[in-house]
């Protein structure tokens, strides 16, 4: 079984900043990329940002210069500082990874929870 839990959500005024931590546990052979969508209400679920083991960097075009993704492979966490916040990020922040077991050694995408991020004065 493979987990990912997420931790450092929650409220804060606009223009203020959040770093969201994932971490991955379990029978985990190795991680090859790790990321973060959002939802918000009535929307569908976007990209935010991924990162690969090898510290190569993605992030959705109009989140560039704000948000910043990184990880420590060590720990198997990937994490998101999100800086300059507005009201439109406020969202449910889902991690993913995908990760390849020791059962079978072929790589799956896996999701965490979510947690909750509102921007809000």
């Amino acid at each position: 079984q493979v987990q990912l839990v997420e931790s450092g959500g929650g409220l804060v005024q606009p223009g203020g900043s959040l770093r969201l931590s994932c971490v991955a546990s379990g029978s985990i052979f190795s991680i090859n990329v790790m990321g973060w969508y959002r939802q918000a209400p009535g929307k569908q679920r976007e990209f935010v940002a991924a990162i690969t083991n090898g510290g190569r960097t993605n992030y959705a075009e109009s989140l560039k210069g704000r948000f910043t993704i990184s990880g420590d492979n060590a720990k198997n966490t990937v994490y998101l500082q999100m800086n300059s916040l507005k009201p439109e990020d406020s969202a449910v922040y889902y991690c993913n990874a995908d990760i390849t077991t020791p059962t079978d050694f072929r790589a799956s995408r896996y999701w965490g929870q979510g947690i909750q991020v509102t921007v809000s004065s």
